[in-house]
C-alpha cells in the first residue's frame, strides 16, 4: 500500500489512487474521483451491474461487500435499511454494495447465486465469504469484522 490505495468510483467505474496515509488517518471519505470529480465515498451502496462488479473486485484494493438481492424479496427488502445504515458506518474501510439478481440473472447464474439475499464479500480479487439470508445490524456488523 506504500504506492496508495486503488479505490474505484462508484460513479464512473475510474479507478483512483488515493494515499494510504488517507485510510490511516480517517480522510478518506473526503476522496473524489480524478475523472468525473464525484465524490468516491458517500455514505450509500453502489448500485452494480456484472460488468461493474468485475471492475470493482479487480480493481478496488478495499475490501468489497455485495448484497444479491431481488425488489420482490421480502427479507431483501427487510434488510435494505440495515445494509445503508452499515455503509455510512463503515466506509471508507469497506465498500458496499448491491446487485439486482432480476436484472442481473446471467451474473447471478455465473456467481452460483441460489438464495436471496446472499451477501459475498470479496477482498484481494477474489471471493472471501458468503452468506445468505437476511441479518439485523448486529449480526451483519459480527459477520463483517469475522472475515475482515
Amino acid at each position: 500500500m506504500s504506492e496508495g490505495v486503488h479505490v474505484v468510483c462508484p460513479h464512473c467505474g475510474g479507478v483512483n489512487r488515493l494515499p494510504a496515509e488517507r485510510f490511516t488517518q480517517g480522510s478518506a471519505r473526503e476522496g473524489h474521483c480524478g475523472h468525473c470529480k464525484k465524490s468516491l465515498f458517500d455514505g450509500h451502496p453502489v448500485e452494480l451491474d456484472g460488468a461493474a462488479l468485475a471492475r470493482h473486485v479487480a480493481r478496488n484494493d478495499i475490501p468489497l461487500l455485495v448484497d444479491f438481492w431481488a425488489p420482490w424479496c421480502g427479507p431483501c427488502r427487510m434488510m435494505a435499511p440495515v445494509f445503508e445504515r452499515l455503509t455510512a458506518e463503515l466506509e471508507p474501510r469497506l465498500r458496499m454494495a448491491k446487485l439486482n439478481t432480476e436484472a442481473e440473472p446471467e451474473t447471478a447464474s455465473q456467481l452460483r447465486i441460489m438464495s436471496i439475499p446472499t451477501l459475498v464479500l470479496y477482498a484481494g480479487g477474489g471471493e472471501k465469504a458468503r452468506v445468505s439470508g437476511a441479518m439485523d445490524a448486529g449480526r451483519l456488523r459480527a459477520w463483517i469484522q469475522q472475515h475482515l
